[in-house]
């Protein structure tokens, strides 16, 4: 990662320690030394069980770090929220699917431990950026990955948000071609292959300004979902890139793009509303 990457997540990070909350460092979810998350839990539970998101960052597959998302955590702790942000093992080391078969791991970690917090094992609530929301996808929309580590996808994931996501690219640069390929495995890593109507409610946010990723990711996956007769909705926000949606889950929000609020008012909408 670039110098001023880094200089942006230190800013970004920095009121963090000013936010009233309780940190569990590096709980263990597997054996493999990125296996590996933070949990972060509001002061003054008061005994009362929490909605839990689980947040997982981007990084093109191929980098990033949990310690690097502090400010995540700290803006959905303020929301009441209990957060779990898992790193998982990265392009070269792994390539597909085990970076998803990871994030399955971690879910379960969550689903089994998290009432140690008081967190609701029944409310777990997906969120990811780029990278991160195309894993958090496959989780939502392939019930397999959670099956393989004995969990019931339905029970597991209460919903999910992605920001940015490549939900539904085909590979067209040599890494990304060793990431995903061969070329007859791609379907495997689109989300949309998997649609059937059965996935728990999903909203979708971009930036028309991103070119990162196209905007023909979520146009895909929202029809899709749409086609089945499942749950999803969508905002593109005016003058918002690929990094805008993730400045907008810190203090440090330069276009005012108000994705936490659409968020934490998307979860559980769905169900409430019946299936739209």
């Amino acid at each position: 990662m670039s110098a001023c990457t880094q200089a942006a997540f230190t800013a970004a990070n920095l009121p963090t320690h000013l936010v009233e909350m309780a940190v569990e460092h590096d709980r263990a979810y597997g054996s493999e030394l990125l296996q590996k998350l933070d949990v972060y839990i509001p002061a003054n539970t008061m005994e009362k069980q929490l909605d839990v998101l689980v947040f997982f960052y981007g990084g093109r597959w191929t980098y990033g770090a949990k310690e690097d998302y502090r400010f995540v955590a700290a803006t959905f702790v303020k929301e009441g929220f209990i957060v779990v942000i898992p790193d998982y093992r990265k392009y070269p080391q792994v390539r597909f699917p085990v970076f998803v078969e990871d994030g399955a791991r971690a879910l379960a970690w969550v689903s089994d431990h998290i009432v140690e917090w008081h967190g609701n094992p029944a409310r777990i609530h997906v969120v990811g950026h780029s990278a991160g929301a195309h894993i958090g996808a496959l989780l939502a929309a392939d019930p397999h990955y959670l099956a393989d580590v004995g969990k019931d996808r339905s029970l597991t994931v209460h919903d999910f948000a992605g920001l940015a996501g490549p939900y539904a690219f085909t590979p067209d640069e040599p890494d990304l071609e060793d990431i995903f390929g061969p070329p007859q495995s791609y379907p495997n890593m689109q989300v949309t292959t998997f649609i059937d109507g059965t996935q728990p409610p999903m909203l979708l946010l971009y930036g028309n300004k991103d070119t990162a990723v196209k905007l023909a990711n979520l146009e895909r996956l929202e029809q899709r979902i749409k086609q089945r007769g499942g749950c999803v909705r969508s905002r593109i926000y005016p003058n918002a890139d690929h990094t805008d949606l993730i400045g907008a889950l810190s203090w440090w929000n330069r276009q005012r793009v108000p994705v936490v609020e659409d968020i934490t008012k998307f979860f559980g909408a769905c169900r409430a509303a019946g299936v739209e």
